[in-house]
């Protein structure tokens, strides 16, 4: 008996879901149809039916609303991505333009004081750098197809960076004025003392032999002399900021602040030199005092 009461409650309860979802499809389905029935039907029975209706209606206003949003913010989610990737798209043409601009301002810098200067200079690009720690060295795209040679000077519009060493039809080496093995002729624009520009083991330059009777100072500009056909006279090194005075010592030295980051060079200017140079004999000429 109590199994035969439990399976009639069951029934009844899944007829009664089963008519309520009926109830609520045609109510979603029919809304309109449904509306315009209580309004004839109209008094108190439409009115009490009217609310469960008006309830689901504004649910379902309420869901197509959402949902309507949900479309749009789809949308503009799709655009936000979009946009971030031409954003992205963009920075790198910015840096990729920034980075020609920059090539270009140099190269116009380097053109313009090749054209004020000597007329024997050739504008050459850094492809290469000295690894092996031996060195300090640079390779430039330049050799001697171009008419460079072994022991010629290689500046930017700023100042010096060195000597070419070595070359190959399409290639040089220059080394640095930051190098142990290089050596320049200096003078002191002030005191117009002059003495031997050499790099150092730490990549620096000192400016070495000078006279124990110089007043050099802290701040003091150096150029080059003149004296060693690499060069001509005026070019900027750099500027004192040590001064190493030793007792007893028959010379005093300054360390240099160099005019440029030779670390950072990209392009050059190597000076050819002219017919009435003779590098090889001035190169034979040592330094005051120098054994």
């Amino acid at each position: 008996m109590r199994m035969a009461n439990s399976r009639s409650s069951s029934g009844s309860r899944r007829r009664a879901f089963a008519c309520f979802a009926l109830l609520l499809a045609a109510v979603f389905l029919f809304h309109g149809e449904i509306q315009g029935l209580l309004q004839y039907l109209g008094g108190p029975v439409g009115h009490v039916a009217s609310i469960p209706l008006e309830v689901i209606a504004s649910i379902d206003t309420g869901i197509a609303n959402r949902w309507q949003r949900y479309v749009v913010l789809q949308g503009v989610w799709d655009e936000n991505q979009q946009l971030r990737k031409d954003i992205e798209w963009l920075r790198g043409q910015n840096s990729q333009l920034h980075e020609l601009a920059a090539a270009t301002e140099r190269l116009t810098a380097l053109l313009q004081f090749k054209e004020q200067a000597l007329p024997t200079m050739v504008a050459a690009r850094v492809i290469g750098r000295d690894t092996t720690n031996r060195y300090q060295a640079l390779i430039l795209n330049k050799g001697e197809r171009d008419g460079i040679k072994p022991d010629m000077g290689v500046i930017t519009p700023a100042g010096v960076v060195g000597r070419i060493v070595k070359t190959t039809g399409a290639s040089s080496v220059v080394l640095l004025v930051t190098d142990p093995n290089n050596a320049i002729a200096g003078l002191i624009q002030r005191t117009r003392d002059e003495g031997v520009v050499e790099g150092t083991q730490q990549g620096r330059a000192q400016l070495k032999y000078l006279p124990l009777l110089s007043t050099l100072q802290h701040g003091d500009r150096v150029v080059t002399s003149g004296l060693i056909g690499d060069f001509p006279r005026g070019l900027a090194i750099g500027t004192i900021m040590h001064i190493d005075k030793q007792e007893g010592a028959l010379f005093q030295s300054a360390e240099l602040m160099l005019e440029v980051d030779v670390g950072r060079v990209e392009e050059v200017l190597v000076i050819q030199a002219s017919s009435g140079q003779s590098t090889k004999a001035a190169r034979e000429v040592d330094p005051p005092g120098k054994p």
